[in-house]
C-alpha cells in the first residue's frame, strides 16, 4: 500500500494519514519479465509464486479464525470525506482498505505476485493485460461487478483522482471492455514499464452507477456503495466511524481473503495527540494502539492492568523496507537551493544525543532513501553502478564515484563543535559569513532564517528533538523555530508547498518503481498535491528513474535504485531521522492472534475476538 504522507511522533514511526490516502495497493514491483501466461490465476513479476494453485490461505492467518465481536481503534487528525482518492479533502485510509476491493490482491509474505479477488484470471500480452472478472463478485447491494465498473473506476482516478494517478498509470493508452467481464488495458507503443501489468490489479473498483449524479472530483460524506468486506454503518465527521461486517460479502471465502476481516463490527475514533490514547487504552475506550514513542514506551506500560495480564505490550518484528522518516527541505526556497547549506544544516542536528537520552536507544538512524533494503547504496559504487553513473560523470560531484556517503558523527562534544565548524565553512562557501551574531547573506544582507513544520498529533513531544537542534543551529548564528499546525491546516501547506523545512514521512515500497516518479520526478515538483514534497528537479535523478521501470533483470534494477540512491543522498535533499524494525502495540487480552513465523509485524486486520 503506497501511503505516503503521515502523523508522526517525537521518536516514533507513522500511522495515521494526514493527507488523503493513495490508495494504489502497490509494493511498486517494477523491473522484471513475467512469468505469467494468457489466462493464469497469478501475475508474478519475478521468480515463482509463493502460492500454488489451489492454496486455500495466505501463511500468516488463521483461516479457521471465528467470526463475532468488535474491535475499536484509533487514528489521527480527522475526516471531512469518503473518497481518498481525490486531492480535495481528508479521507479515512483505514475505511477505504475495508470497504473497496481490488481486481487482485497481494499477501505481505509475497510482494512480487498477484493473486485474484475480483478478477478471477488475467491474461498478458506484450501490448496488454486483460482481466476475466469473477461471475460472483458483487457489490454490497448484491449488483454485480461489470467491465463497465471497472472502467469507470480507472477512468474516474486518472481524470479526477489526485496527481499520483495520472503519474503512476502514465504508460496505459486506453482500456476497452471485451464484454461484461472481460476488461483490457492496452499499453502505450513501446511502452517498458515492466510492473504496469501487476499495478493495474491494485486499485478500487467502485460501482458506475454510485456516482451518476455525483462529481467525483468533490469531498463527499455520503456513503459510498462498496464491493469490499464492510459497510458504513453510522459515523460522525471528524470524530468516529463505525464500520459492520458485510455477512453477504462474495469474496469471504476466497483463499486471498480466508483469515481476514474477522470482526462483525469495527469502529476508527479519531484523536489530535498520539499520547492522549495511551490513557484511551487503559481506560478500556480503544482496544489497541502503536506507541511512537520510546521513553512511554520504556516508562509508561508498568502499571496494574499490565502487571495483571489484561493488556499486553508487545513488540511484532517486520522486515518492511525502514519508513524514510525525515526533515523535508523545500528546494523551491532560494535559500535551500545551494547544496553546502543543506548539508551544513545536516551537520548540525546531533541524532546521537537524541537517540541516548530520549529514545532509550532503541532506534537506528536512516542512511538511505532504501534503508533496511537490498538497495541500499552502501561503500563505493560497484563495477555495474559506476558504469551507470559514467554517463553523468560531468553533471555528478566526483564524490559519488569516490567517497561513500556517510552521516555526521555527533557522538561526543568534541565531534559536535567540529562539525558545527564545518558547517560554518560550509555556509561560506555557499556566499554566507556570521555577522553580529547572525548567518548572513553577503550578497543581500539577509539572515539565514527558517521555520520548520510540524502537526498537532505530534502534541509537544517532538519538541523534545527540536530543542537541541534549533540549539546547534543559534551557536553558528542561524535562527529556526518550530510550529505545530492543527492537522488540516499542516495538510494544505504540505499541498502548496508553502513551508521552508517540514517533518514527514513516506512508506518506501518493497519493489519501488512507478512512484518513485511521484516522490522525486521533475514532472511532479510544481503540481499542488504531489508527492515531490521537497520540490527536486534533477535530470539524471529522473533518467535513473525510467531506467529502474524498465530494467530486464534483477541484477539492472538493483543497480539502478543503488545509483538512484547515491545520487540523492549526495544532493542532501532532506535530513534523515529515525526508523524501528519492530511495531510496537499495546492491546487488551481479548483477541486471538495468528501463530506464524512469517515476520509481518502488525496485523490487527488478521486478529480475532475471543470467545
Amino acid at each position: 500500500m503506497m501511503t505516503i504522507w503521515h502523523i508522526l511522533s517525537a521518536d516514533g514511526r507513522m500511522r495515521a494519514i494526514i493527507k488523503a490516502e493513495i490508495f494504489i495497493f502497490v509494493f511498486c514491483l517494477s523491473c522484471f519479465s513475467l512469468n505469467v501466461k494468457a489466462a493464469e490465476n497469478k501475475i508474478a513479476l519475478y521468480g515463482k509464486a509463493k502460492y500454488e494453485t489451489g492454496f486455500t490461505s495466505f501463511d500468516y492467518v488463521n483461516e479457521n479464525a471465528p467470526k463475532g465481536g468488535r474491535l475499536v481503534l484509533p487514528e489521527y487528525g480527522g475526516f471531512d470525506n469518503f473518497n481518498p482518492f481525490i486531492f480535495k479533502g481528508s479521507a479515512s485510509g483505514t475505511v477505504a482498505d475495508l470497504i473497496w476491493d481490488s481486481l487482485g490482491y497481494t499477501p505481505t509474505d509475497d510482494i512480487t505476485v498477484a493473486y485474484p479477488l475480483i478478477a478471477k484470471e488475467f491474461e498478458i500480452n506484450k501490448d496488454y493485460v486483460g482481466f476475466i472478472l469473477d461471475k460472483r463478485a458483487r457489490f454490497a447491494d448484491g449488483s454485480e461487478i461489470l467491465a463497465d465498473d471497472v472502467i469507470f473506476s480507472f477512468n474516474a482516478l486518472i481524470k479526477d483522482g489526485a496527481p499520483i494517478y495520472r503519474v503512476y498509470y502514465a504508460d496505459v493508452d486506453r482500456v476497452e471492455k471485451i464484454n461484461d467481464r472481460h476488461v483490457r488495458f492496452y499499453f502505450k507503443e513501446n511502452s517498458q514499464n515492466k510492473e504496469l501489468p501487476l499495478i493495474l490489479t491494485q486499485f478500487k473498483i467502485m460501482p458506475k452507477k454510485d456516482w451518476e449524479n455525483r462529481d467525483f472530483a468533490k469531498p463527499s460524506l455520503q456513503i459510498p456503495l462498496g464491493s469490499g468486506p464492510y459497510k458504513i454503518k453510522n459515523f460522525e465527521a471528524g470524530k468516529y466511524i463505525i464500520l459492520e461486517r458485510d455477512k453477504n460479502y462474495w469474496a469471504k471465502d476466497l483463499p486471498t481473503r480466508r483469515g481476514f476481516y474477522n470482526f462483525d463490527e469495527i469502529r476508527i475514533d479519531y484523536y489530535q495527540d498520539t499520547t492522549v490514547t495511551l490513557q484511551a487504552l487503559f481506560a478500556g475506550n480503544i482496544d489497541m494502539r502503536e506507541e511512537y514513542i520510546a521513553k512511554i514506551w520504556a516508562t509508561s506500560y508498568d502499571n496494574d492492568l499490565i502487571k495483571s495480564g489484561k493488556v499486553i505490550k508487545k513488540a511484532f518484528e517486520h522486515q518492511n523496507p525502514a519508513v524514510l522518516q525525515h526533515f523535508a527541505i523545500n528546494l523551491r526556497k532560494e535559500k535551500f537551493q545551494d547544496k553546502h547549506v543543506r548539508r551544513a544544516l545536516d551537520l548540525a542536528f546531533n541524532f546521537d544525543w537524541a537517540n541516548e537520552k530520549l529514545f532509550y536507544k532503541t532506534y537506528k538512524r536512516l542512511h538511505s532513501y532504501f534503508t533496511n533494503t537490498s538497495f541500499e547504496a552502501t561503500g563505493l559504487p560497484s563495477d555495474k553502478e559506476k558504469k551507470i553513473l559514467e554517463k553523468y560523470k560531468d553533471v555528478l560531484d566526483e564524490s559519488v564515484f569516490n567517497t561513500p556517503f556517510s552521516l555526521p558523527d555527533n557522538s561526543t562534544p568534541q565531534k559536535l563543535r567540529e562539525n558545527l565548524k564545518e558547517a560554518v565553512r560550509l555556509f561560506k562557501t555557499a556566499g554566507y559569513e556570521i555577522k553580529d551574531g547572525k548567518m548572513t547573506n553577503m550578497k543581500t544582507g539577509e539572515p539565514f532564517e527558517f521555520e520548520v513544520l510540524s502537526n498537532s498529533a505530534n502534541g509537544s513531544t517532538f519538541t523534545r528533538v527540536m530543542l537541541p537542534f534549533i540549539e546547534n543551529l543559534r551557536k553558528i548564528g542561524i535562527k529556526a523555530t518550530f510550529r505545530n499546525l492543527e492537522v488540516n491546516i499542516f495538510k494544505n501547506r504540505m499541498d502548496h508547498f508553502d513551508f521552508d523545512m517540514a517533518i514527514m514521512s513516506y512508506r518506501i515500497s518493497a519493489m519501488p518503481g512507478n512512484e518513485l516518479k511521484e516522490f522525486y520526478g521533475s514532472n511532479a515538483a510544481n503540481v499542488n498535491g504531489s508527492y515531490n514534497i521537497m520540490g527536486i528537479q534533477n535530470k539524471v535523478v529522473d533518467e535513473l528513474i525510467d531506467e529502474i521501470i524498465k530494467a530486464d533483470s534483477k541484477d539492472d534494477y538493483e543497480a539502478y535504485l543503488k545509483a538512484l540512491d547515491r545520487v540523492l543522498l549526495n544532493e542532501y535533499y532532506l535530513i534523515f531521522q529515525w526508523y524501528s524494525p519492530y511495531n510496537r502495540i499495546g492491546y487488551w487480552n481479548k483477541f486471538g492472534i495468528p501463530q506464524t513465523d512469517v515476520k509481518v509485524g502488525f496485523q490487527p486486520l488478521t486478529w480475532w475476538a475471543k470467545e
